[in-house]
């Protein structure tokens, strides 16, 4: 198969790239999955394709057609991208669901997405069961292979879904196009990531991080290995014992690596270059100092992919700085009444059955920043009713919609509040005679993803409304 890159009207898609990557890279190795119990598993570019056709095939025979949206509930573990791989060689999209979803959870995901298949393991078919057909990825045995057809780079490969500014998550409809541009922004441009690189991840596979190194790893013939979690105590035995030059984290994770014993082996490693957002400014030098590695800022957005970074050229002088950098070349950025607009090829087309958040190609991130005489770029603030805990964006409203379900509850606002490590915690502020904390925490974790669950309470007997009769959150 001929180089996707040698002929750019042709728009390459992921599957173009994975198929070249596999015939120029046969058996380098792609990914490694490295559980903390249990061996590593490891596979060549000629195995990722393999086994993604096998997949694909496999999945044809059951049922699944091109612009189906399946949904796929698994660990960390090869089958989460091989099965996403698949799909887009089938001309389907998956909808990524979170391991820590319970029945109010799914029931609006799977539904709003119109998800008729999911792909899972028998640790949370149960959970599925009640809203899909379920396919056990144990039983889809791929002995089989895919004729593989053109694929369109503009087919959607993905509903990924995100708590929006108000109400429930909604899903960002991505294509081709969406992975390729953020993928090749990567490469071309910093961190120039090569097939020299070795790439780590350790997020789950449903949020979008690890699913964009795929995706760079692919484009660049770089290495990735995939932990089945964040392990501050391992985790940087881990960069070593893999030889990693490169990874990406986000929220709590410096903070808490920092936290773990100084081992005199801390700057025995390769890493080049860590990308993270929302580096903590009081401890960016002293995470360099500690490992003895360069640490960049990023911002990117589910639905507008990645947007802004601190680069080589400005590193020195930012450090500390909390400042997110220069856009990417191929983004566009302006203020408008201090909110920062995006612009640009490679966001998502919208989000699933509603209306466009766009303004005349321009997306709104709810996100207020100011911009200095060089044109690098600060966040001041947020418009959003959101909450940030630990990387995980929390809207509100969700978590206030499940505590107004309570029999007891009469009236219910969630809000953030500071917090060392998870730089915000989800509070609680209830109406609720005759309830108790306990009471509604239990309420909760039946319907909510644990991190959904407020960690603070505070009971009153009325809130501040305005005339409309919404609470007034600034009064709280």
């Amino acid at each position: 198969m001929a180089d996707p890159q040698a002929d750019p009207q042709a728009g390459p898609s992921l599957v173009d790239h994975l198929l070249a990557a596999a015939e120029r890279w046969p058996d380098r190795p792609a990914w490694t999955f490295d559980p903390e119990s249990g061996p590593a598993e490891r596979l060549t570019f000629a195995d990722v394709a393999r086994r993604s056709a096998a997949y694909a095939q496999a999945l044809h025979e059951r049922g699944v057609r091109p612009g189906d949206r399946v949904a796929v509930m698994l660990d960390n573990q090869p089958e989460f991208p091989l099965v996403w791989l698949a799909l887009m060689r089938l001309g389907a999209a998956m909808v990524p669901m979170n391991v820590r979803y319970r029945s109010a959870d799914i029931g609006h995901v799977v539904g709003d997405a119109g998800a008729r298949v999911a792909v899972t393991s028998p640790a949370y078919d149960a959970l599925l069961a009640p809203v899909a057909s379920v396919l056990l990825v144990d039983e889809l045995v791929p002995d089989g292979t895919w004729a593989q057809g053109p694929v369109d780079p503009d087919a959607v490969v993905n509903v990924q879904y995100t708590s929006g500014t108000t109400g429930h998550p909604k899903g960002c409809v991505l294509t081709h196009r969406y992975w390729t541009t953020l993928g090749d922004s990567l490469v071309q441009e910093f961190p120039h990531l090569a097939s020299a690189d070795v790439m780590l991840t350790a997020q789950p596979f449903f949020y979008l991080d690890p699913q964009w190194n795929v995706v760079t790893a692919l484009l660049a013939g770089a290495h990735l290995v995939a932990l089945d979690g964040f392990h501050p105590s391992t985790f940087w035995a881990k960069v070593r014992e893999h030889e990693v030059t490169y990874f990406y984290c986000l929220a709590a994770m410096p903070t808490l690596l920092l936290k773990m014993p100084p081992d005199e082996r801390d700057r025995d490693h390769r890493v080049r270059a860590v990308q993270c957002s929302a580096i903590p400014p009081a401890l960016h030098a002293e995470l360099e100092e500690r490992w003895g590695a360069p640490w960049y800022e990023a911002f990117g957005m589910t639905e507008t992919g990645a947007d802004i970074r601190v680069g080589a050229e400005d590193h020195d002088e930012l450090i500390g700085s909390g400042c997110l950098g220069r856009p990417a070349g191929h983004r566009e950025v302006r203020l408008v009444d201090g909110e920062l607009w995006l612009r640009g090829p490679g966001m998502m087309e919208g989000y699933l059955g509603h209306d466009s958040p766009f303004v005349d190609g321009w997306f709104p991130t709810g996100d207020l920043a100011r911009v200095d005489d060089q044109g690098r770029l600060y966040l001041t603030g947020r418009l959003k009713d959101m909450i940030r805990r630990s990387g995980e964006n929390i809207a509100a409203r969700e978590v206030e919609d499940v505590l107004l379900t309570h029999p007891h509850v009469r009236l219910a606002a969630v809000v953030g509040v500071p917090d060392e490590i998870r730089g915000e915690e989800v509070k609680a502020y209830v109406v609720a005679p005759g309830a108790a904390s306990e009471e509604l925490d239990a309420w909760c974790r039946e319907r909510l993803a644990g991190f959904k669950v407020p960690r603070f309470w505070e009971f009153r007997e009325d809130l501040p409304l305005t005339a409309s009769h919404r609470v007034e959150k600034a009064k709280l």
